[in-house]
């Protein structure tokens, strides 16, 4: 059975990194998804976390009753000059080790390059997992990729291809619904293509950016390049639920106890534990739904 976990990220604000757990299991989730924080592991930085930290994160987890699914770090590993792409590899190795201290077997990441230095970027890449790929597969800890909409591929299907380039099973991808008109609107496509290498997915909404002739969102100057999408209450977007979740079932990935489906509401900080617990309800009726 897929494990239906919360990203904490709402709470990021107003309450401390180790009181994520209780507000996980208040909100009826069994499983958390520990994203960048301060106290844990930063955007772009190396982890903030000691031996005696990670006891306490295990601890304040067990004692919640929540499994942590899996690590969200966001490294520079695929970024066009060497400096930060050298740091984010050694912070990279760090991570994979934290991984396995809390015996997490999932980390979900982005590529984290520039789109507008697509060529350099793809070539940081390779050449960061040139020193990390044997790590990963040596830990045991699958690593799972999302295309995030200003990186240096945003399409879902160049994604994968891109993926599948390095010819290990320990490498897969992530499917965010809420970048879901970035990826090209091809779940119904992509997903069986993916098959048992698609580890997770985000389920928040998002509005379609493309429709009206692309001037559904208006910024300034015209012609810029700023990507823009939502991570919305399910329904409150234009992503097909229905379609989604079909899909999902059809390519069995609702029923495997590896698959992670994560809720990462972001636009409702205000109403988070109220919303966190919707989310939860709607997946599972979506679930029930799609199955039958």
């Amino acid at each position: 059975m897929v494990k239906i976990a919360l990203d904490p990220t709402p709470f990021h604000d107003g309450y401390d990194f180790l009181d994520f757990f209780d507000l996980a299991a208040r909100a009826g989730y069994e499983w958390i998804q520990l994203t960048p924080h301060p106290d844990f592991i930063p955007f772009f930085s190396h982890p903030r976390v000691d031996r005696a930290y990670l006891e306490t994160v295990r601890k304040r987890a067990a004692d919640a009753g929540v499994g942590i699914s899996s690590l969200l770090p966001v490294q520079r590993w695929s970024w066009p000059d060497e400096l930060p792409r050298e740091a984010a590899v050694r912070n990279w190795k760090r991570i994979i080790h934290i991984a396995s201290e809390l015996e997490v077997p999932v980390i979900n990441t982005e590529f984290s390059g520039r789109p507008e230095r697509a060529e350099e970027s793809e070539a940081g890449f390779y050449r960061s997992m040139e020193e990390l790929l044997p790590v990963i597969e040596t830990s045991g800890v699958t690593v799972n990729i999302d295309p995030h909409p200003d990186d240096f591929v945003e399409d879902g299907q160049e994604a994968w291809r891109i993926i599948r380039g390095l010819d290990s099973p320990s490498v897969g991808f992530v499917y965010v619904a809420s970048h879901t008109f970035h990826y090209g609107d091809r779940a119904q496509t992509l997903i069986p293509a993916l098959g048992t290498r698609l580890g997770a997915v985000y389920t928040a909404d998002t509005f379609d950016h493309r429709r009206s002739h692309g001037l559904r969102y208006i910024s300034n100057p015209p012609g810029n390049a700023a990507r823009i999408h939502q991570h919305l209450r399910i329904g409150d977007g234009d992503v097909d639920w229905q379609q989604l979740f079909t899909t999902l079932a059809a390519s069995g990935f609702l029923d495997r106890e590896d698959a992670i489906i994560c809720s990462n509401v972001f636009a409702e900080d205000e109403t988070a534990a109220e919303t966190s617990e919707w989310q939860l309800g709607r997946i599972r009726e979506l679930i029930a739904e799609a199955r039958g």
